[in-house]
This record gives C-alpha cells, sequence and structure tokens, in this order.
C-alpha cells in the first residue's frame, strides 16, 4: 500500500465555519474522510496533519516517510520560502491543492511560492481538487515505480 502525507495549512481547521461562499461547507473532517475513501481505491493509506504553524508544517515536511505529498498550503501558499524549501529538498513527488482557484481572487493570491517546486497544483474545485490531486499524485508514484522496473 502506498503511504501519502496530507498536510492542511492555516485555519483549515475552520472550515465549514467560515467563508463558506469561497470554501464550502465541507469540514476538514469531511474532507478527510472523502481522501481516505478515494486512497482506497486508489492502493494508498493517508496520513493527515493540520497545523497552523509554519515551522510545524516543514518539521513534517521534512521528516515524512511516505512515497508522496498533498498539500494545501493555505495562506502560506503565498508568503512561505521555509515551506518551498522543505518541499523542495524532498525527493517524493509533491502536489498543490487549493479549495479555490486562487487566481481568481485577490491579486496577492495569485502567485503561489511553492507551486515552482511542486510535481503539479490543483485549484477551483472545491473539495474535489483534494481527490483530483490525489488521483494524480498516485498516477505520477505509480509511473516513477513502473520506470524503476
Amino acid at each position: 500500500m502506498t503511504k501519502l502525507l496530507v498536510i492542511h495549512g492555516p485555519n483549515l481547521d475552520l472550515l465549514g465555519k467560515r467563508e463558506n461562499d469561497i470554501y464550502g461547507t465541507a469540514t476538514i473532517e469531511d474532507i478527510n474522510a472523502e481522501i481516505s475513501r478515494v486512497a482506497a481505491k486508489e492502493g494508498a493509506d493517508c496520513e493527515f496533519y493540520q497545523s497552523n504553524h509554519e515551522g510545524d508544517i516543514v518539521d513534517k515536511i521534512r521528516d515524512c516517510k511516505a512515497e508522496g505529498i498533498l498539500i494545501n498550503p493555505a495562506a502560506y501558499t503565498h508568503t512561505s520560502v521555509a515551506i518551498r524549501d522543505a518541499v523542495s529538498a524532498k525527493d517524493i513527488p509533491v502536489v498543490e491543492v487549493h479549495l479555490s482557484n486562487i487566481y481568481a481572487r485577490e491579486e496577492f493570491r495569485h502567485k503561489s511560492l511553492v507551486a515552482p517546486v511542486v510535481t503539479g497544483q490543483i485549484s477551483g474545485f472545491g473539495r474535489d481538487s483534494y481527490c483530483l490531486g490525489l488521483k494524480g499524485l498516485m498516477s505520477i508514484i505509480e509511473n516513477k515505480k513502473d520506470a524503476s522496473k
């Protein structure tokens, strides 16, 4: 079974309670349950992690033993060189996801510092962004395994 790490950044623990017009009504628990369901069908097992603290997210990425990471850096997308550098230092596929289309929002959200160092990015599909990102991540991991045979 493929091991994946799913990281939820700051304020995502408030999903379902804040700005439902932007982020929807699903809670982080709802999203994690959906990810788990899809992951099981794809042959993966997910560890979930949420933090509002940049350094904790950096440590989690650095210490990660998973075969791939699905990350929603949330507000740190636009500000964290530290998370960018932690992702860049990992030699595993990383997919960045966002519930909203960050390019259709305020101008300061149009730049992702993380995007240049991730394998791929999915944004704007609400809670489905996570499952789409997971499927893409699994495809990348499987292709990598096939290529090494």
